[in-house]
């Protein structure tokens, strides 16, 4: 599970400071020390009680215009800082059952109950309110393709409850957790790891009943571009995806460019690309392609 940084430090600091700290130093998630800079830094923003309703409150009283970079990451979040130096910070707002936002939305808007693990490191404290509980598991990345139904190997770990004032580092590929509405309306503060290759490293959604990967939520740009452009046709976008399907470096961009092109043939076509595929070379490709293969028999 995600592990508990215990840092005794009742004292305040102003946002702004908290900001500068961390442009000052970085926060690379992967060095114990820029962690700890960084655990104590949001510890002691945790510490200041009024900071964000101050913030909040700010916001509303310039206007709806003024206060959109402020909730531009959605409704559920008010983001503290800008894109920093593989850092950034926000605010994340857990309602209750009880609340209408939940009713109204459900709660998969808040990613309640759907097991999941991050491409990234955070840190995590809570700041107002019981919090919400999780389910954690913990599972090894490395020994996994990522393909749809493949065997996890998740380990349970407890049920737990980010309570006021616990600060929490959640790991990148390990820690899976299952989040429940909190018995009340909750806020938490993070610290978000930003590298230059998370956009290239898959977050998996996971059923915990079977043990298996259910889906990948963590799509790139050029994931949907290149769908788009393929079913839109063009002779140019056909040979991008063929030349991406062959020879990107990323498995997950090649099997994306076998998915658009599967996209705009008919069944005898697309099984031909797929058992073509299984022999690429990629586990995580044979795997999808067979996958596909069998959902094309029984179409």
């Amino acid at each position: 599970m995600p592990r508990i940084i215990e840092i005794e430090d009742t004292a305040p600091c102003e946002l702004e400071e908290c900001v500068e700290a961390l442009e000052s130093e970085g926060f690379r998630a992967y060095e114990e020390e820029s962690l700890l800079h960084a655990a104590g830094w949001l510890r002691k923003l945790g510490n200041n009680r009024s900071f964000l309703g101050d913030m909040m409150l700010e916001e509303l009283k310039q206007g709806v215009d003024v206060g959109h970079d402020a909730s531009s990451y959605g409704p559920q979040v008010v983001m503290l800082s800008g894109l920093g130096r593989e850092y950034y910070m926000r605010a994340n707002f857990w309602p209750s059952a009880d609340e209408h936002m939940f009713r109204a939305s459900g709660a998969s808007a808040f990613s309640y109950e759907m097991p999941h693990d991050h491409n990234f490191d955070f840190l995590t404290v809570g700041y107002f309110g019981p919090g919400y509980s999780s389910d954690y598991y913990e599972y090894d990345y490395e020994a996994v393709a990522g393909a749809i139904g493949e065997k996890a190997g998740l380990r349970f770990v407890e049920r737990s409850t980010l309570d006021p004032g616990k600060l929490m580092h959640y790991r990148a590929h390990r820690d899976v957790h299952s989040q429940l509405p909190p018995e009340s309306l909750s806020v938490s503060i993070n610290i978000m790891h930003a590298g230059g290759a998370q956009g290239w490293l898959d977050q998996y959604r996971f059923d915990v009943e079977k043990d298996e990967i259910a889906g990948v939520i963590s799509p790139g740009g050029s994931e949907v571009f290149l769908r788009v452009a393929v079913g839109l046709g063009g002779e140019e976008a056909q040979d991008l995806a063929h030349n991406f399907a062959r020879t990107h470096p990323s498995d997950r961009m090649r099997l994306v460019a076998l998915e658009s092109q599967a996209g705009v043939l008919d069944l005898a076509e697309r099984d031909d690309l797929w058992r073509r595929a299984e022999n690429s070379g990629s586990r995580l490709i044979a795997m999808e392609a067979a996958r596909r293969r069998r959902d094309l028999a029984l179409a």
